[in-house]
């Protein structure tokens, strides 16, 4: 069975990836130099590395279900499922663990609609979720670290600490919203009650937000990849899924 969708056509690479073909090359190399494309145990895989880990960029891009994108590769479902199970891992997000020295970081938490009940419960907003906290640098704006996804309704406060988000970034400075209380980052300035905030406060805070706002304008270029708005995959699965998204945003950025 011929499939129709192959990376050995450029043209196919932009709309199922978001990835310019040349950046696109540039991950397949990556891969490779990591080992990805080596020769496993068992039967070869049918279809050429650039061809696999455009399968698995393009089902988390599009969302569409196995039976309906492995005959555009030309595939059984069952191949394409193998394909994601092993090639997710290895497209995922490697933390940061040096920063500089002047570095600021912003963190906040981001829900991800997940039909695995076992990795999530209901939200905010009445969705099986899972709660996932993104560390992002403030001036390059690439993502530096995705903790592990914990149930959706974890506060951030919470989720920070088991995601191990916080262990990874240390005591580097970091920025977040008023949903972090107690957790020593830099959050708003919060009035008593009938008072009013000085106006050093309110400029400050007023310049907190202008700040903060890019992790939500990571979150939203994140989530035009759009396994991020429905995940049908299991256990680890949207865990892999949103670190490989965090990979390919930063690919993007850097070029």
């Amino acid at each position: 069975m011929a499939g129709v969708i192959t990376a050995s056509e450029p043209s196919w690479i932009a709309p199922f990836t978001g990835l310019s073909p040349r950046i696109f090359g540039k991950l397949v190399n990556q891969l490779r130099r990591e080992g990805a494309g080596a020769p496993g145990r068992g039967r070869p895989w049918r279809l050429p590395l650039q061809d696999r880990v455009l399968l698995v960029i393009a089902y988390w891009r599009t969302n569409l279900t196995l039976r309906q994108l492995a005959p555009l590769f030309g595939v059984s479902k069952s191949a394409a499922d193998r394909v994601i199970g092993h090639l997710g891992p290895k497209l995922a997000l490697s933390p940061w663990h040096r920063f500089r020295k002047d570095a600021v970081l912003i963190v906040d938490g981001t829900l991800v609609p997940t039909r695995d009940h076992s990795v999530a419960e209901q939200s905010k907003n009445y969705r099986y979720s899972t709660n996932h906290q993104v560390v992002i640098d403030a001036d390059s704006r690439l993502v530096v670290v995705v903790g592990r996804p914990l149930p959706g309704n974890r506060n951030d406060c919470r989720a920070r600490a088991e995601s191990g988000a916080k262990g990874a970034v240390r005591k580097t400075v970091t920025i977040a919203d008023g949903g972090y209380r107690g957790t020593g980052l830099v959050i708003p300035h919060r009035c008593s009650t009938g008072e009013e905030l000085p106006g050093w406060k309110q400029a400050h805070n007023k310049s907190h937000k202008q700040v903060r706002a890019r992790v939500e304008h990571v979150f939203a270029r994140m989530k035009t990849w759009k396994i991020l708005r429905d995940c049908r995959l299991h256990g680890d699965g949207v865990h892999h899924a949103t670190r490989g998204i965090a990979r390919l945003h930063n690919l993007n950025l850097a070029g």
